[in-house]
């Protein structure tokens, strides 16, 4: 089903498959790419419980092998309404048979999407209802519409960084990474820069992005409490996705088990995690 919230400024359409945001617009224009499946047929999944992808498909827990896909199983599961007004609508997705065969934890996944004059704000809330700690990433993956030229656009961040990619070898990290030039804080978004995939950055100091459009503020996108950030397009495709994550991709030389995967997180038994990012329209 498909669930719209809407202020005087914006209104937000979110479906209960993956509980994506597929819709976000003013009066004047859509800001969210139309899953177009000539490029890529998502708007903005949920990546949980993991993000990237594992060496060879699969972890351990307590010695015994799971096998889970890419980014996950949350954006490919139906989430339930627990919570609507106007402005705001909370989404839940539990733990069920299927899931404890791929991932062995009684989880909760909340996402709140709330709107605030012009920004829609997000929140990831991970719920552990087991009696053991359990491990988990989590990122989003919105994609932002770039109707004009792709050279019409670029990004700025919000302090001076050494912007320091690492490269995805067979999809999983590896410890070689490039440096990207950029002046001012502004990186001129060219097709190039996405020819062997996402940039990816590890612990990056910007916690805000702005898309720009012929050198205007068009939106932003604000991440505090995420530590790593995914750049990705496909070639000639009209979109930027800007992915805040906790986590990421394995590495080759990681050994599969999840409690000793790098940038993992941990939430005790019985206990809360909460993060958040806004959108906001400029």
């Amino acid at each position: 089903m498909v669930f719209s919230i809407k202020n005087e400024y914006l209104t937000a359409t979110i479906t209960s498959f993956g509980a994506e945001l597929i819709s976000l617009k003013n009066t004047t224009r859509e800001y969210i790419w139309e899953g177009n499946p000539q490029f890529w047929a998502k708007h903005t999944p949920v990546l949980f419980p993991i993000v990237g992808t594992l060496k060879n498909s699969c972890y351990l827990y307590n010695d015994i092998k799971y096998e889970l896909p890419r980014h996950g199983f949350a954006r490919d599961c139906k989430f339930e309404v627990i919570a609507k007004s106007e402005t705001e609508i909370v989404f839940s997705l539990k733990a069920d048979e299927v899931s404890i065969k791929k991932y062995p934890f009684i989880f909760e996944l909340q996402l709140h999407y709330i709107l605030l004059n012009n920004d829609l704000q997000v929140k990831y809330k991970i719920i552990n209802h087991d009696a053991k700690p359990m491990p988990f990433s989590i990122g989003a993956h919105p994609a932002f519409a770039l109707p004009k030229k792709f050279d019409d656009y670029a990004l700025k961040f919000e302090k001076q960084e050494t912007l320091k990619s690492f490269t995805l070898e067979d999809d999983l990290l590896s410890d070689n990474f490039f440096e990207i030039a950029f002046q001012d804080k502004i990186l001129a978004l060219d097709y190039t820069l996405f020819a062997n995939d996402a940039l990816i950055f590890k612990n990056i100091n910007s916690k805000k992005i702005t898309i720009l459009e012929n050198d205007l503020p068009l939106l932003s996108i604000s991440y505090t409490d995420f530590k790593n950030l995914g750049i990705w397009t496909k070639t000639n495709a009209p979109f930027i996705c800007l992915e805040p994550w906790l986590g990421y991709s394995d590495s080759s030389k990681h050994n599969q088990n999840i409690l000793e995967k790098e940038g993992i997180q941990i939430v005790s038994e019985n206990c809360t995690f909460d993060c958040f990012l806004t959108i906001s329209i400029l």
